[in-house]
Protein backbone atom coordinates (compact mmCIF):
# COMPACT_ATOMS: atom_id res chain seq x y z
CA UNK A 1 0.00 0.00 0.00
CA UNK A 2 1.57 3.26 -1.18
CA UNK A 3 2.04 5.72 1.79
CA UNK A 4 3.41 9.38 0.85
CA UNK A 5 5.72 11.81 2.50
CA UNK A 6 5.24 15.29 1.38
CA UNK A 7 8.79 17.47 2.16
CA UNK A 8 7.88 21.05 2.22
CA UNK A 9 4.55 21.93 3.12
CA UNK A 10 3.97 25.60 2.00
CA UNK A 11 2.28 27.32 -1.00
CA UNK A 12 2.52 24.42 -2.86
CA UNK A 13 3.58 21.27 -1.06
CA UNK A 14 0.48 21.40 1.67
CA UNK A 15 -2.24 21.46 -1.16
CA UNK A 16 -0.62 18.67 -3.13
CA UNK A 17 -0.43 16.78 0.51
CA UNK A 18 -4.07 17.83 1.25
CA UNK A 19 -4.99 16.47 -2.73
CA UNK A 20 -3.25 13.21 -1.73
CA UNK A 21 -4.83 12.59 1.67
CA UNK A 22 -8.08 13.39 -0.33
CA UNK A 23 -7.78 10.40 -2.82
CA UNK A 24 -7.96 8.23 0.17
CA UNK A 25 -3.83 7.88 1.22
CA UNK A 26 -2.28 8.27 4.54
CA UNK A 27 -0.10 11.07 4.15
CA UNK A 28 2.83 12.60 6.31
CA UNK A 29 4.12 15.66 5.86
CA UNK A 30 7.17 16.98 6.84
CA UNK A 31 8.70 21.18 7.58
CA UNK A 32 10.90 22.69 9.30
CA UNK A 33 8.34 25.22 10.69
CA UNK A 34 7.63 23.54 13.76
CA UNK A 35 4.51 26.25 14.32
CA UNK A 36 3.06 25.03 10.86
CA UNK A 37 3.62 21.48 11.18
CA UNK A 38 1.59 21.71 14.79
CA UNK A 39 -1.59 23.95 12.98
CA UNK A 40 -1.34 21.53 10.73
CA UNK A 41 -1.94 18.59 12.88
CA UNK A 42 -4.65 20.85 14.35
CA UNK A 43 -6.73 21.04 11.53
CA UNK A 44 -5.95 24.98 11.19
CA UNK A 45 -4.33 26.04 7.54
CA UNK A 46 -1.92 28.25 7.03
CA UNK A 47 -2.88 29.58 4.05
CA UNK A 48 -6.35 30.80 4.22
CA UNK A 49 -6.54 32.50 1.17
CA UNK A 50 -5.87 28.88 -0.65
CA UNK A 51 -9.70 28.02 -1.61
CA UNK A 52 -10.47 24.65 -0.68
CA UNK A 53 -7.49 24.20 1.36
CA UNK A 54 -9.14 25.26 5.10
CA UNK A 55 -11.66 22.27 4.22
CA UNK A 56 -9.25 19.49 3.96
CA UNK A 57 -6.75 20.57 5.96
CA UNK A 58 -9.64 20.89 8.77
CA UNK A 59 -10.83 17.69 7.80
CA UNK A 60 -7.46 15.35 7.94
CA UNK A 61 -5.62 17.56 10.02
CA UNK A 62 -3.86 15.34 12.46
CA UNK A 63 -5.87 12.23 11.34
CA UNK A 64 -4.69 11.36 7.41
CA UNK A 65 -2.66 14.13 7.41
CA UNK A 66 0.29 13.96 9.91
CA UNK A 67 3.09 16.44 9.68
CA UNK A 68 6.42 16.48 11.35
CA UNK A 69 9.64 17.97 11.80
CA UNK A 70 11.46 15.04 12.67
CA UNK A 71 12.34 12.95 9.48
CA UNK A 72 12.87 10.01 11.43
CA UNK A 73 9.28 9.95 11.92
CA UNK A 74 8.70 9.24 7.78
CA UNK A 75 10.09 6.29 7.70
CA UNK A 76 6.41 4.38 7.36
CA UNK A 77 6.70 5.91 3.49
CA UNK A 78 6.83 4.24 0.49
CA UNK A 79 6.54 7.55 -2.04
CA UNK A 80 8.91 10.69 -1.30
CA UNK A 81 7.70 13.93 -2.68
CA UNK A 82 10.01 16.90 -2.26
CA UNK A 83 8.45 20.20 -3.25
CA UNK A 84 10.85 23.56 -1.36
CA UNK A 85 11.85 26.57 -3.12
CA UNK A 86 14.81 27.10 -5.02
CA UNK A 87 15.32 30.99 -5.07
CA UNK A 88 18.21 32.83 -7.15
CA UNK A 89 20.84 34.87 -6.21
CA UNK A 90 22.20 38.26 -6.62
CA UNK A 91 23.65 37.19 -9.96
CA UNK A 92 20.09 35.04 -10.39
CA UNK A 93 21.77 31.71 -10.66
CA UNK A 94 19.92 29.30 -8.68
CA UNK A 95 20.42 28.46 -4.68
CA UNK A 96 20.58 24.83 -3.94
CA UNK A 97 20.45 24.84 -0.58
CA UNK A 98 17.02 24.12 0.41
CA UNK A 99 16.89 21.05 -1.80
CA UNK A 100 20.53 19.99 -0.60
CA UNK A 101 19.03 19.74 2.89
CA UNK A 102 15.65 18.21 2.17
CA UNK A 103 16.86 15.82 0.02
CA UNK A 104 19.82 14.86 2.41
CA UNK A 105 17.04 14.65 4.75
CA UNK A 106 15.64 12.14 2.20
CA UNK A 107 18.61 10.08 2.13
CA UNK A 108 18.01 8.81 5.71
CA UNK A 109 14.85 6.96 5.51
CA UNK A 110 14.87 6.07 1.82
CA UNK A 111 14.60 2.45 1.54
CA UNK A 112 15.13 0.00 -1.28
CA UNK A 113 12.37 0.27 -3.48
CA UNK A 114 10.95 3.64 -2.16
CA UNK A 115 10.37 6.23 -5.24
CA UNK A 116 11.44 9.47 -5.20
CA UNK A 117 9.99 12.35 -6.89
CA UNK A 118 11.03 15.99 -6.76
CA UNK A 119 8.44 18.45 -7.66
CA UNK A 120 10.51 21.70 -7.20
CA UNK A 121 10.89 23.65 -11.14
CA UNK A 122 14.91 22.95 -11.43
CA UNK A 123 17.49 24.09 -14.37
CA UNK A 124 17.67 20.72 -16.65
CA UNK A 125 19.57 17.65 -15.64
CA UNK A 126 19.23 18.41 -11.59
CA UNK A 127 17.16 15.15 -10.86
CA UNK A 128 19.30 12.86 -12.34
CA UNK A 129 22.86 14.74 -11.29
CA UNK A 130 22.19 16.66 -7.93
CA UNK A 131 19.38 15.15 -6.54
CA UNK A 132 20.53 11.35 -7.45
CA UNK A 133 24.43 12.25 -5.99
CA UNK A 134 22.57 13.33 -2.28
CA UNK A 135 20.62 10.35 -2.68
CA UNK A 136 23.18 7.81 -3.71
CA UNK A 137 24.63 8.13 -0.39
CA UNK A 138 22.08 6.31 1.35
CA UNK A 139 23.11 3.02 -0.21
CA UNK A 140 19.79 1.62 -0.90
CA UNK A 141 17.88 1.46 -4.14
CA UNK A 142 15.21 3.51 -4.90
CA UNK A 143 13.18 5.00 -7.70
CA UNK A 144 13.71 8.09 -8.79
CA UNK A 145 11.31 10.71 -10.93
CA UNK A 146 10.51 14.47 -12.17
CA UNK A 147 6.82 15.68 -11.62
CA UNK A 148 6.74 19.45 -12.04
CA UNK A 149 4.47 21.16 -10.29
CA UNK A 150 1.50 23.05 -12.79
CA UNK A 151 -0.15 25.11 -9.95
CA UNK A 152 -1.29 28.54 -9.54
CA UNK A 153 -1.16 29.89 -6.07
CA UNK A 154 -4.81 30.48 -5.08
CA UNK A 155 -5.91 27.37 -6.62
CA UNK A 156 -3.51 24.84 -6.60
CA UNK A 157 -6.10 22.53 -5.43
CA UNK A 158 -8.39 22.31 -8.45
CA UNK A 159 -4.49 22.33 -10.97
CA UNK A 160 -3.42 19.37 -8.54
CA UNK A 161 -6.71 17.27 -9.52
CA UNK A 162 -7.54 18.60 -13.06
CA UNK A 163 -4.60 20.29 -14.87
CA UNK A 164 -2.53 17.36 -16.64
CA UNK A 165 0.26 16.10 -14.52
CA UNK A 166 3.87 15.28 -16.32
CA UNK A 167 5.88 12.72 -15.13
CA UNK A 168 9.89 11.40 -16.24
CA UNK A 169 11.93 9.17 -14.21
CA UNK A 170 15.69 8.23 -14.19
CA UNK A 171 14.92 4.73 -16.01
CA UNK A 172 11.46 3.41 -17.04
CA UNK A 173 10.86 1.49 -14.18
CA UNK A 174 10.81 5.20 -12.48
CA UNK A 175 8.42 6.88 -14.94
CA UNK A 176 6.40 3.53 -14.61
CA UNK A 177 6.02 4.43 -10.53
CA UNK A 178 5.74 7.78 -10.84
CA UNK A 179 3.36 7.40 -13.25
CA UNK A 180 1.15 4.53 -11.07
CA UNK A 181 1.38 6.81 -7.72
CA UNK A 182 0.17 10.07 -9.58
CA UNK A 183 -2.81 8.42 -11.13
CA UNK A 184 -4.39 7.89 -7.35
CA UNK A 185 -5.41 11.79 -7.69
CA UNK A 186 -4.37 13.08 -10.93
CA UNK A 187 -7.41 12.91 -14.04
CA UNK A 188 -4.61 13.26 -16.65
CA UNK A 189 -0.65 12.48 -15.87
CA UNK A 190 1.20 11.76 -19.13
CA UNK A 191 4.85 10.24 -19.35
CA UNK A 192 7.74 11.87 -21.02
CA UNK A 193 10.90 10.03 -22.17
CA UNK A 194 12.91 10.88 -19.09
CA UNK A 195 13.48 13.40 -15.77
CA UNK A 196 15.20 15.89 -18.19
CA UNK A 197 12.52 15.87 -20.35
CA UNK A 198 9.68 16.74 -17.16
CA UNK A 199 11.84 19.71 -15.99
CA UNK A 200 12.33 21.10 -19.47
CA UNK A 201 8.84 21.11 -20.11
CA UNK A 202 8.09 23.50 -16.98
CA UNK A 203 10.80 25.42 -17.40
CA UNK A 204 9.96 26.09 -21.19
CA UNK A 205 5.77 27.24 -19.96
CA UNK A 206 7.44 29.87 -17.99
CA UNK A 207 9.34 30.97 -20.72
CA UNK A 208 6.48 31.26 -23.03
CA UNK A 209 4.88 33.59 -20.90
CA UNK A 210 8.04 35.56 -20.15
CA UNK A 211 9.04 35.94 -24.18
CA UNK A 212 5.05 36.40 -24.93
CA UNK A 213 4.49 39.23 -22.34
CA UNK A 214 8.07 40.72 -23.29
CA UNK A 215 6.07 40.99 -27.00
CA UNK A 216 3.38 42.81 -25.24
CA UNK A 217 5.75 45.02 -23.82
CA UNK A 218 7.40 45.65 -26.65
CA UNK A 219 4.29 46.63 -28.52
CA UNK A 220 2.77 48.58 -26.13
CA UNK A 221 5.59 50.94 -26.23
CA UNK A 222 5.50 51.04 -29.74
CA UNK A 223 2.05 52.24 -29.87
CA UNK A 224 2.76 54.94 -27.35
CA UNK A 225 5.20 56.36 -29.59
CA UNK A 226 3.12 55.66 -32.58
CA UNK A 227 0.41 57.55 -30.70
CA UNK A 228 -2.10 54.70 -30.79
CA UNK A 229 -4.25 52.91 -28.10
CA UNK A 230 -2.88 49.37 -27.30
CA UNK A 231 -5.80 48.34 -25.81
CA UNK A 232 -8.13 49.19 -28.20
CA UNK A 233 -5.43 47.71 -31.13
CA UNK A 234 -5.21 44.03 -29.27
CA UNK A 235 -8.76 43.72 -28.59
CA UNK A 236 -9.15 44.15 -32.50
CA UNK A 237 -5.82 41.82 -33.02
CA UNK A 238 -6.52 39.16 -30.55
CA UNK A 239 -8.53 36.28 -32.77
CA UNK A 240 -8.23 32.25 -32.48
CA UNK A 241 -4.56 33.01 -34.40
CA UNK A 242 -3.78 35.37 -32.48
CA UNK A 243 -3.22 35.85 -28.46
CA UNK A 244 -1.33 39.20 -27.73
CA UNK A 245 -0.80 39.06 -23.91
CA UNK A 246 -1.25 41.77 -21.63
CA UNK A 247 1.63 43.95 -20.97
CA UNK A 248 2.55 44.70 -17.52
CA UNK A 249 5.15 44.20 -14.63
CA UNK A 250 6.18 40.89 -14.76
CA UNK A 251 6.52 39.16 -10.78
CA UNK A 252 5.95 36.02 -9.18
CA UNK A 253 8.19 33.08 -8.47
CA UNK A 254 7.88 31.17 -11.70
CA UNK A 255 8.02 33.49 -14.64
CA UNK A 256 10.25 35.75 -13.90
CA UNK A 257 12.82 32.75 -12.31
CA UNK A 258 12.64 30.00 -15.10
CA UNK A 259 13.94 31.81 -17.80
CA UNK A 260 17.67 32.13 -15.77
CA UNK A 261 17.75 27.70 -15.50
CA UNK A 262 18.74 28.06 -19.36
CA UNK A 263 20.11 31.74 -19.62
CA UNK A 264 22.62 30.32 -17.63
CA UNK A 265 23.33 27.65 -19.26
CA UNK A 266 22.79 27.87 -23.31
CA UNK A 267 23.03 30.16 -25.44
CA UNK A 268 19.81 31.96 -25.42
CA UNK A 269 19.24 35.49 -27.10
CA UNK A 270 15.82 35.46 -27.65
CA UNK A 271 15.23 34.36 -24.09
CA UNK A 272 17.23 36.68 -23.00
CA UNK A 273 16.29 39.56 -24.38
CA UNK A 274 12.75 38.88 -23.00
CA UNK A 275 13.55 38.84 -19.81
CA UNK A 276 15.49 42.35 -20.14
CA UNK A 277 12.56 43.87 -21.99
CA UNK A 278 10.15 43.03 -19.14
CA UNK A 279 12.73 44.23 -16.59
CA UNK A 280 12.98 47.63 -18.16
CA UNK A 281 9.32 48.34 -17.86
CA UNK A 282 10.00 49.06 -14.00
CA UNK A 283 11.86 52.25 -15.54
CA UNK A 284 9.47 52.64 -18.27
CA UNK A 285 6.31 52.87 -15.66
CA UNK A 286 8.45 54.71 -13.18
CA UNK A 287 9.78 57.73 -15.26
CA UNK A 288 6.07 57.88 -17.05
CA UNK A 289 4.89 58.35 -13.67
CA UNK A 290 7.47 60.93 -12.19
CA UNK A 291 6.83 62.77 -15.37
CA UNK A 292 2.93 63.08 -14.87
CA UNK A 293 3.47 63.72 -10.92
CA UNK A 294 6.01 66.59 -11.27
CA UNK A 295 8.79 67.21 -9.27
CA UNK A 296 7.27 67.29 -5.84
CA UNK A 297 4.07 65.11 -6.55
CA UNK A 298 3.07 61.96 -4.71
CA UNK A 299 3.31 58.53 -6.50
CA UNK A 300 1.19 55.69 -5.69
CA UNK A 301 2.05 52.31 -6.40
CA UNK A 302 -1.02 49.77 -6.18
CA UNK A 303 -1.23 46.32 -6.33
CA UNK A 304 1.63 45.43 -3.92
CA UNK A 305 1.81 41.19 -4.52
CA UNK A 306 2.88 40.07 -7.43
CA UNK A 307 -1.02 38.77 -8.47
CA UNK A 308 -4.46 39.55 -7.15
CA UNK A 309 -5.34 37.58 -3.84
CA UNK A 310 -2.43 36.35 -3.09
CA UNK A 311 -1.32 37.88 -0.11
CA UNK A 312 2.41 37.58 -0.76
CA UNK A 313 5.18 40.46 0.21
CA UNK A 314 8.27 38.13 -2.21
CA UNK A 315 8.34 37.97 -5.76
CA UNK A 316 6.90 41.13 -6.29
CA UNK A 317 7.64 43.90 -8.88
CA UNK A 318 6.43 46.49 -6.35
CA UNK A 319 9.26 46.34 -4.51
CA UNK A 320 11.77 47.91 -7.41
CA UNK A 321 8.98 50.02 -8.81
CA UNK A 322 9.22 51.37 -5.10
CA UNK A 323 12.81 51.48 -5.20
CA UNK A 324 13.31 52.91 -8.04
CA UNK A 325 10.69 55.85 -7.49
CA UNK A 326 12.35 56.68 -4.53
CA UNK A 327 15.73 56.72 -5.99
CA UNK A 328 14.70 60.01 -8.24
CA UNK A 329 13.02 61.49 -5.13
CA UNK A 330 9.42 61.10 -5.47
CA UNK A 331 6.88 60.56 -2.40
CA UNK A 332 5.81 56.93 -2.57
CA UNK A 333 2.67 55.86 -1.26
CA UNK A 334 1.26 51.95 -1.52
CA UNK A 335 -2.03 50.48 -1.29
CA UNK A 336 -3.66 46.85 -1.76
CA UNK A 337 -6.58 46.14 -0.06
CA UNK A 338 -5.38 42.20 0.52
CA UNK A 339 -2.59 43.93 3.15
CA UNK A 340 -3.37 46.14 5.68
CA UNK A 341 -1.79 49.47 6.54
CA UNK A 342 0.87 47.95 9.07
CA UNK A 343 1.90 45.09 6.72
CA UNK A 344 2.57 47.58 4.16
CA UNK A 345 4.51 49.87 5.61
CA UNK A 346 6.81 46.83 7.32
CA UNK A 347 7.13 45.25 4.13
CA UNK A 348 7.48 47.74 1.42
CA UNK A 349 8.62 50.63 3.37
CA UNK A 350 5.80 53.14 2.36
CA UNK A 351 2.94 54.72 3.82
CA UNK A 352 -0.56 53.63 2.70
CA UNK A 353 -3.01 55.89 0.82
CA UNK A 354 -6.75 54.87 0.08
CA UNK A 355 -7.90 57.98 -1.79
CA UNK A 356 -6.10 58.00 -5.04
CA UNK A 357 -7.02 61.31 -5.95
CA UNK A 358 -4.53 62.01 -3.01
CA UNK A 359 -1.79 60.91 -5.58
CA UNK A 360 -0.77 62.87 -8.11
CA UNK A 361 0.10 59.66 -10.53
CA UNK A 362 -0.27 55.79 -9.38
CA UNK A 363 1.49 53.03 -10.87
CA UNK A 364 -0.44 49.99 -10.67
CA UNK A 365 2.12 47.13 -10.30
CA UNK A 366 -0.24 44.38 -10.14
CA UNK A 367 -4.09 44.23 -10.57
CA UNK A 368 -6.16 44.61 -7.22
CA UNK A 369 -9.87 43.46 -6.07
Amino acid sequence: MMKACVVGLGRAGLPLTAVIADSGMDVLGFDIDEKRVKEINFGINPIPEEEGLQELVGKYGGTRIKATSDIQKTRDANVYIVIVPLFLDKKNKPDFSILKKAFTNVSKVVDDGDLVVLETTVPVGTTETFVKNILDKSKKKYLLAYSPERIMTGVSISRFREFPKVVGGIDDASTEAAYKFYSKFSKRVSKVESARCAEMVKVCEGVYRDANISLANELLRICDTAKVDFWNMRDAANHQYCDIHEPGLVGGHCIPVYPWFLINNFKTPLIKKARDVNESMIKYYGDKALKIAGKNGKIGVAGLSYRVGVKETVHTMAHKMIKYLKDKGAKVYGMDPIFTDDEIKKHFKVDSFKNPKEMDSIVLANKIE
